[in-house]
Formats: C-alpha cells, structure tokens, sequence
C-alpha cells in the first residue's frame, strides 16, 4: 500500500469532520436507502468496538451508540457524511446470548447487504488486537470472499497491547489473509481510545470511495 502524503491525511481530517448524522437502522433487505453514495461498511465480532471505532473516525462520542450487551447491533445502520458518503454499521457476529434462529437471521440480512449493494465500496473487518483473527472471524472472511466484496482487516483496541506487541499480530494478520481473494493487503492498526491508525484509516477511506471535498 502506497503511503499517504500530507495532503490525504488533511483533506481526510477535513472530510471526517463535516456533519455525520444517523440516517436509518434497516431490519429487513427491503427497508435499504437508495444505492445513491458509496459506502463502506464495518464487520466484526461482538464488542470489538466498532461504534467506539465510528465515532472516532467523525470526532463524534454518540453518534453509533455502543452497548453493554454485546450483539446488540441487530440491523444494519446507516451514517451519512455530509451527503458525500455513507458509513454503514453491520450486525455484529459471535454472540453468545442469543438463540440460532436470531443469529441467523441477522447474519443472513448482512450477507444480502453484502452481495447486492453496487454501492459498497469495501468492508472494513475489525479484529481485536489483543487476540488476532479467530474460527469465528474466519468464517467472516470465507462470507466476504465468497461475495467477492473487497474488505480490509483493522485491528482494534491496540493501546491495550505492549509496545511492539500490535506490529507482530499486524504482520500474523497480513500472512493468515495473504491467500484470500478479495482481502485488501494492508492491515491498519488502530485505537479509537487513543486516536492511532485513525488519520491513516479516514485516508483509506476517503482514497477507497473516491470522494472529493
């Protein structure tokens, strides 16, 4: 991955901070906005932050509601920013609480939003740093490459790791996706605590949908 000039990670700083507001959580394929934006949409297991993650990403704290009970997430959320792109929040996976039939119901509504939605830019995996991909994960990635859907991995909560610790699990991630034909090869270590890997991450998105200020 080529590295970002100055210039990106400024015009990206300045777009993340344009007005983001909630626009629709969608129970159902039908209840979808229209494809009219491009969007990039963020995965990932039960509590590995990704509303922490969103709402760092627009300098907002409430914007994606976070929730004490993991798996809450059970729609698929829509954010749009400034009418340039839309952030899309799908269900989260690896619950422990909730019965076969629920779970797979939210699964199967996020793999129809992966397979049809010509606007999806590319989709955003988060992973905990501190324990690296998973069974459970890897069932992801076999999701996302069998819609044929560009995603990239990012490992979160990284400030939880000693120093040295996150650059050895990024680089066990880059070897475990090197195979996998629609994963993105470069991992983004980030921390939504901290504000690290977030100027590099609003970049790859900016770069990602093509948006322009």
């Amino acid at each position: 991955m080529d590295a970002f000039t100055p210039e990106e990670l400024e015009q990206a700083r300045i777009l993340f901070a344009r007005p983001a507001t909630f626009v629709m959580g969608c129970a159902k394929i039908e209840q979808l906005p229209d494809p009219d934006l491009p969007e990039i949409a963020f995965a990932g297991r039960s509590n590995v932050g990704k509303s922490s993650l969103i709402n760092g990403l627009v300098g907002m704290h409430k914007l994606a509601r976070a929730s004490n009970e993991p798996g809450r997430t059970r729609e698929v959320n829509f954010f749009d920013l400034d009418g340039k792109m839309r952030l899309v929040d799908l269900p989260g996976y690896g619950w422990a609480k909730a019965s076969k039939s629920t779970v797979k119901k939210f699964q199967d509504l996020g793999r129809d939003y992966l397979r049809g939605r010509v606007t999806l830019k590319r989709v955003y995996l988060l992973i905990d740093a501190r324990h690296g991909l998973k069974s459970v994960d890897t069932e992801a990635l076999d999701a996302l490459d069998l819609a044929a859907v560009s995603y990239q991995i990012v490992l979160t909560k990284a400030d939880k790791l000693k120093k040295g610790e996150a650059e050895k699990v990024q680089a066990e991630t880059l070897k475990a996706i090197a195979k996998r034909p629609a994963a993105f090869p470069a991992v983004i270590v980030t921390s939504a605590e901290k504000g690290d890997g977030m100027p590099e991450l609003r970049a790859e998105i900016m770069r990602t949908t093509g948006v322009e200020l």
